[in-house]
């Protein structure tokens, strides 16, 4: 029979056990972290404060700024605890949350891309009914049913994964709570739970996929009539932002998830998940800022308000 324990904690692996190499890991992961709100923060502010911002672009830029902000929230501060202290725990009940908020933050993210999708497509396909399709209603219904739908779909990943026995080994190797690598430590079979997340996931996220793939093949395919080039350029410049976003979330998660247990690699697994999980919350404002003439203008009209 093989050693059932009741689990208490889990002991996150992937951080350096040298000091000093500790010290210089936490300097920076503060550094992203804040970057990260400050940036998120900045374009919240900006689209708050502009009202030539107010309208369905922006308003789902907003979610995802407020995405950005929550995603590294999840696991980086416990991380910094982490690397301070030197133990590198985290308790069966923070490990579940960890989880939890993880998976329903990046299931929300991958609703609200294919959103944002949908709202370019209006935009440029059918720009004269843009403000009677894309109503305040429509997308109050679109931003709710996002956030929904990601919270019900971890909720169902989170007790599938949580309700298996574990072992004596309670060494997760990650940096954090995920689900691959604490399905890992399971003492029964995790054909179930895996499946859960390739049918489930799968039909979720392929159907997200779909909705932005086919809105940008309509997107490309306007685009590419109209005849000037100015015209073409302008149009692009709308989607490009969130093109960007859409190829690197949807790069990592895909490669994260979609794929059997055998086939992780804990040193490979750590880099991609970071970059998911704290890189790519971090690069999303400065991709919007930099491409995005209006958000731009608003981040000036901003700092001169302030400094005034």
């Amino acid at each position: 029979m093989e050693n059932i324990t009741v689990v208490t904690e889990f002991i996150l692996m992937g951080l350096s056990d040298l000091p000093a190499v500790r010290f210089s890991l936490f300097a920076a992961f503060l550094l992203i972290y804040l970057v990260t709100l400050l940036g998120n923060g900045t374009i919240l502010l900006a689209i708050e404060a502009d009202s030539h911002l107010h309208n369905p672009m922006y308003f789902f830029l907003t979610n995802l700024s407020l995405l950005d902000i929550c995603c590294p929230t999840v696991t980086v501060p416990k991380m910094l605890e982490n690397l301070l202290s030197e133990r590198n725990t985290i308790s069966f009940a923070g490990c579940v949350l960890q989880v939890y908020f993880l998976i329903a933050l990046a299931g929300t993210e991958v609703f609200l891309l294919s959103a944002m999708a949908y709202d370019r497509y209006v935009a440029i396909c059918n720009p004269l009914r843009y403000t009677v399709i894309m109503s305040k209603k429509l997308c109050l219904q679109m931003a709710a049913g996002t956030w929904v739908t990601g919270f019900l779909h971890s909720l169902l990943h989170t007790v599938m994964t949580f309700t298996r026995p574990f072992c004596t080994s309670n060494r997760v190797n990650q940096y954090y709570c995920d689900i691959p690598p604490v399905l890992a430590l399971s003492c029964a079979s995790t054909y179930v739970a895996e499946m859960v997340v390739f049918i489930v996931g799968g039909i979720l996220g392929v159907g997200a996929f779909m909705v932005t793939l086919v809105s940008y093949i309509h997107i490309i395919s306007t685009i590419l009539r109209i005849r000037s080039s100015d015209g073409k350029h302008k149009a692009f410049s709308t989607c490009a932002s969130h093109l960007i976003v859409v190829c690197l979330f949807y790069g990592t998660i895909l490669f994260t998830y979609l794929r059997p247990s055998s086939s992780h690699h804990p040193d490979q697994d750590r880099m991609v998940s970071m970059l998911y999980g704290v890189i790519t919350p971090m690069l999303n404002p400065l991709i919007y800022s930099l491409r995005n003439k209006e958000v731009k203008g608003a981040l000036k009209r901003v700092i001169v308000h302030k400094r005034l």
